[in-house]
């Protein structure tokens, strides 16, 4: 069950990654600093990502969960800005380090919300 729930997590969160870049890539071009950028980019994407991540990964996305999914992507946006802000720091561009943190920070939200959003272990 965890390698099919995981693997359409990762499938599901493959479309709110690439919406979700583009905007972030669309901010930053247009002049937005990066961690507003992350910001709205992550802000944006919260409530479609909660439809189809709980509809089609977990099997149902309850309004009362919607708060703890929220803070879900709080916790992984704390996490995206710090991460980026090392890899600049290692002289990689804006656009690069994002890119790079995608996959750790999806494994990372995919675990929070198993257990702390939908409710499955």
């Amino acid at each position: 069950m965890l390698s099919s729930q995981l693997f359409r997590f990762l499938l599901v969160g493959g479309v709110n990654t690439v919406v979700g870049y583009v905007l972030f890539a669309a901010f930053v071009w247009a002049g937005v600093p990066y961690p507003l950028a992350i910001g709205l980019a992550t802000v944006l994407g919260v409530a479609f990502n909660f439809q189809s991540t709980g509809r089609l990964v977990f099997g149902g996305a309850p309004l009362s969960q919607l708060w703890r999914f929220a803070a879900v992507y709080a916790v992984v946006y704390l996490v995206n800005v710090a991460s980026v802000a090392l890899l600049l720091k290692a002289g990689l561009n804006v656009y690069v380090a994002n890119a790079l943190v995608i996959l750790p920070l999806a494994l990372i939200a995919f675990a929070l919300q198993r257990r702390f959003v939908f409710g499955t272990s």
